[in-house]
């Protein structure tokens, strides 16, 4: 009986079981070998997430303070008081 082919498969994909079976321990390695390269790229990428959540944080504070010294401005009423 031949092996089945999956339309749109890599033919030279070849495991380390017998007749070149994909095993589980195959997909385990793999899995592991990607999780590290993404775990790579995250660790390289992290001080410029910190920077950008950093300065996030002080753009929202300032606009947080220049809209409610504006709202302030525009609600006080000016009171004069006359002696005589």
């Amino acid at each position: 009986m031949s092996p089945r082919r999956i339309p749109g498969a890599r033919a030279d994909v070849s495991g380390s079981g017998p007749d070149g079976r994909i095993t589980p321990d195959d997909i385990r390695a793999k899995a592991q070998e990607l999780a590290g390269g993404v775990e790579n790229q995250v660790q390289s990428a992290r001080p410029l997430l910190m920077y950008a959540a950093v300065g996030g944080a002080v753009l929202v504070t300032l606009a947080a303070f220049w809209l409610g010294r504006r709202s302030g401005r525009r609600r006080s009423t000016v009171v004069e008081i006359r002696r005589g």
